[in-house]
């Protein structure tokens, strides 16, 4: 009997426990169907992305205690990014603009009344836009100093100031260096966008914490250094003066410098108010960084990524010359579009043929100077490329020259060639150009002084700052006003190119031209320092063609 009841019990339950597996089995056969259901309905919401979630009715109480219990996670919707740059600065302003003062009331007239200079630099400043407001996002920086080129520079990558300052964002030479912007023959890192903004937020970075998170006094000590806002505050506390920075006594160009750009921050932020529409620039990278790995010819690059040697120049404004620099940065700014088929046609040219090459044989009479100048180069090229530790070559000895593909002139954006076309550039009609040679002792301020006109002026007709050295031999451009005796009404002037003739003098010529010898004398410096003028010397006057 007891054997029969434990087979009883025993069979009981094997049959209890079979029903439960059952009901687990539907249990979770059920919790997976609607796992699933939830995961597709997750996947289909996140590929609408076009704020679908926002349009979906609201649901009632019961349905959202449901939700509440199931533990469905919330689906949020993914902003959208700004189609135009500008959008995207406006977000991250950082800077107090509700300001009134008179300085700043006059930059934002200036400004307001410009709209045509407003799209201009912002055409310029479409190439670089993008990297610098990411980079700026990066750094925790606010936007509105992604207008601070167009305050330094107007966005010319090759702007060049008097104080020596040049690029973008206006370094001077030795703050440049403190920053790692290499400044040689071959290459200017103060003109390369990627080197010059990295270093721009560096330093602004570093004075926005030398004091204490106020980005007026690091803005103004990024233009007129931070000594000068240093003693500028400590004379405000010692005279119990407020020490904002528009209480301080700083130089002209400071007090108008943070002005500009508070007045380019508020213009930006509400264009309609200022009766200006910003000019269109699209939110997405304009240009692809391409390694290069070694030293290429810009015109060569222009070629394989089928633009023009402009464009290359512009993208890529650091380098100097023909070519990027043999010690690098190696690296190419190349339009997006353009990036992949110049990486492409890049990878299939062997390294020899990236610079063209001669080989040169030293002859009598010749030395390295010399030599360089008859290619292009600079001397310290030559003793790089050809292992020269010294000045010192001899007759027959070959030297390799690293030259343009291309003929010199149609790098239309080198150092070289940009300065050509500075100083062929007159200021205005009627003055005549006078090409000076730099003499040993000669400075800009004697040179000026000579002609009666203004250091500065000087300097900017040659694209060069006052601290600029003057080398021997160095070509300058003067361009002189005729005399007050030689206006009229009934005055057309022109430039005229005379050659000397056998038996002819200065004051024969003068006298032809009715001109003085003087004037001769000081629109022809090299003819001045000759005692007797030759037949075949070519001199160059100013006459008036309608005065007689």
């Amino acid at each position: 009997m007891t054997y029969k009841i434990f087979w009883i019990c025993l069979a009981s339950l094997v049959l209890s426990a079979c029903q439960t597996t059952s009901k687990l089995e539907q249990s979770n056969a059920s919790n997976e169907s609607i796992e699933a259901t939830e995961d597709t309905d997750i996947l289909e919401a996140d590929t609408e992305q076009l704020g679908f979630i926002d349009t979906v009715p609201p649901v009632d109480s019961v349905e959202e205690e449901q939700v509440v219990e199931q533990d469905e996670p919330a689906i949020a919707a993914k902003p959208k990014a700004p189609t135009d740059i500008w959008d995207r600065v406006r977000a991250g302003y950082g800077l107090d603009l509700d300001i009134d003062r008179p300085r700043l009331s006059s930059q934002l007239r200036w400004f307001s009344s410009h709209p045509s200079y407003l799209d201009r630099v912002s055409k310029r400043g479409e190439r670089y836009l993008y990297y610098i407001v990411e980079e700026l996002e990066k750094a925790g920086i606010p936007t509105e100093i992604a207008l601070l080129p167009i305050v330094e520079s107007g966005f010319d990558p090759f702007g060049y100031s008097h104080g020596r300052a040049s690029g973008p964002w206006q370094f001077i030479p030795s703050t440049g260096q403190m920053y790692g912007l290499d400044q040689t023959w071959w290459y200017d890192g103060r003109r390369d966008i990627i080197g010059s903004t990295q270093a721009a937020i560096a330093y602004l970075t570093r004075l926005h914490k030398m004091f204490d998170g106020n980005w007026l006094h690091a803005l103004a000590s990024y233009n007129s250094g931070e000594g000068t806002v240093s003693r500028a505050i400590r004379k405000n506390k010692k005279a119990g003066k407020p020490t904002d920075f528009w209480s301080l006594d700083l130089p002209k160009e400071t007090r108008a410098y943070v002005p500009k750009l508070i007045a380019l921050a508020k213009i930006i932020k509400n264009p309609e108010k200022y009766n200006y529409s910003t000019y269109f620039i699209p939110n997405k990278p304009y240009f692809d960084i391409v390694n290069i790995g070694g030293q290429l010819d810009l015109a060569q690059a222009a070629d394989m990524a089928e633009i023009s040697i402009d464009e290359v120049y512009l993208l890529n404004p650091g380098f100097n010359q023909w070519a990027t620099s043999p010690d690098g940065p190696h690296r190419l700014l190349m339009p997006i579009s353009k990036a992949k088929l110049f990486r492409t046609k890049l990878a299939e040219i062997p390294s020899k043929e990236r610079v063209t090459w001669v080989r040169y044989t030293v002859k009598a009479g010749d030395n390295l100077l010399l030599v360089a100048k008859q290619h292009n180069t600079t001397v310290n090229v030559l003793q790089n490329v050809n292992k020269i530790s010294s000045t010192m070559i001899r007759v027959g000895q070959e030297l390799m020259i690293p030259v343009a593909g291309n003929d010199i002139e149609s790098y239309t954006l080198s150092s070289h060639q940009r300065l050509l076309a500075k100083q062929s550039r007159a200021p205005n009609r009627n003055r005549i150009k006078i090409n000076y040679t730099v003499n040993s002792g000669d400075s800009l301020w004697l040179i000026s002084n000579k002609y009666g006109i203004d250091s500065k002026t000087l300097a900017r007709w040659n694209n060069m700052g006052l601290g600029d050295p003057l080398m021997p031999g160095k070509k300058l451009v003067v361009w002189l006003e005729p005399k007050a005796s030689e206006k009229s009404t009934r005055s057309v002037m022109k430039k005229v190119v005379y050659t000397i003739r056998s038996g002819e003098s200065l004051a024969v010529v003068a006298n032809k031209f009715k001109v003085s010898i003087n004037d001769i004398r000081d629109w022809n410096p090299k003819v001045s320092s000759q005692k007797y003028v030759q037949p075949g010397d070519k001199v160059t006057l100013l006459v008036n063609v309608v005065g007689g």
